[in-house]
């Protein structure tokens, strides 16, 4: 029979993993493609990009904000049903994607984009873009590479409990 802690850790397991792969493709592919662009191109290009997200993409969104619902709801429906290594286990996946993947997306990606957003670039100059584009790059790309890291290692831990349980 299932339960709602198995329920959540299959959805868990799915969603935490589709947000691993999407923030690992940014990583290797998405920015590193656009960092051979100019400023002006890198910035509108990233600005049509994210506001497929910003528009509230209904696929995204409940990826996105499924995995945190379906990681939350996996942890406190597992709360006194694991023990030992599967609890210590389930503990270290919810803080590691709480923390290492939601957080720095609230803390750090979301004021980087809203504030690339606000950029015309067809008004700007090409010294205002410059400055704009070393202001935001590199924080993202840094953020993002942690974030894809412990994306990728909270999916690890839930993929190792579906195993064990």
């Amino acid at each position: 029979m299932l339960v709602i802690s198995d329920v959540s850790l299959v959805l868990s397991t799915l969603m935490c993993s589709l947000v691993a792969g999407l923030l690992f493709s940014y990583a290797i592919v998405v920015m590193p493609g656009l960092k051979g662009l100019d400023d002006k191109s890198f910035i509108k290009a990233f600005q049509v990009t994210d506001r497929i997200i910003q528009d509230n993409h209904p696929l995204f969104l409940l990826v996105w904000l499924g995995s945190a619902v379906s990681i939350i709801i996996f942890s406190v429906s597992s709360f006194g049903k694991l023990d030992g290594i599967d609890f210590f286990l389930m503990l270290l996946a919810l803080a590691t994607y709480i923390l290492g993947v939601q957080m720095p997306t609230i803390i750090i990606h979301l004021p980087l984009n809203n504030k690339l957003q606000k950029v015309d670039v067809d008004n700007s100059s090409e010294e205002e873009l410059k400055a704009v584009r070393i202001e935001f790059e590199p924080r993202w790309n840094k953020s993002n590479e942690i974030r894809t890291f412990m994306a990728c290692s909270a999916s690890l831990i839930l993929i190792v409990l579906s195993l064990k349980l």
